[in-house]
């Protein structure tokens, strides 16, 4: 099996639950990490498997990885597994009744990448995943990491 782990990160957090999923894939399957940006259309070249992260801004998935959905041609996917995960903060660690809101309104990054990877074609194997970064930064909520990994565990 080959998989391939597309990745955003703003302050490291997205990346290191990218990379405790890849560690958890390496035992099982050939794996790729990389970034979204820059991306070639050649990596999805035998590709059975598509993880899809990015932190979530504004309720959303970030720029580069809204580009990198928008810039898949249609079909492109077809074929290939997918799932998508996204690093967040949780609304309920915040003394904030807007924030926890906007965020019950308008969700997070997870099930616009899951909605957009399905159109382009791939096929979903998974709910979407969020990691609990604390504060706007991080660090990343204990035990996430491991999380993470078990996740990973059910994707092949």
């Amino acid at each position: 099996m080959k998989a391939l782990i597309l990745y955003d990160s703003y302050f490291g957090n997205t990346e290191k639950v990218a990379q405790a999923i890849a560690d958890a894939f390496a035992p099982r399957a050939e794996v790729t990490l990389a970034r979204v940006k820059p991306y070639s259309p050649e990596q999805l070249e035998g590709v059975n498997l598509l993880v899809l992260g990015s932190p979530t801004r504004g309720f959303r998935p970030s720029e580069a990885t809204q580009a990198f959905l928008n810039a898949l041609p249609a079909g492109s996917l077809e074929g290939i597994h997918a799932a998508a995960f996204d690093t967040r903060v949780d609304p309920q660690r915040i003394d904030s009744k807007m924030l926890k809101f906007m965020a019950k309104t308008f969700g997070n990054a997870d099930k616009p990448m899951l909605t957009a990877l399905e159109k382009k074609g791939a096929r979903i194997v998974s709910t979407g995943q969020g990691f609990i970064v604390l504060g706007s930064e991080g660090p990343l909520l204990d035990g996430e990491l491991e999380r993470a990994a078990a996740w990973a565990a059910t994707l092949l």
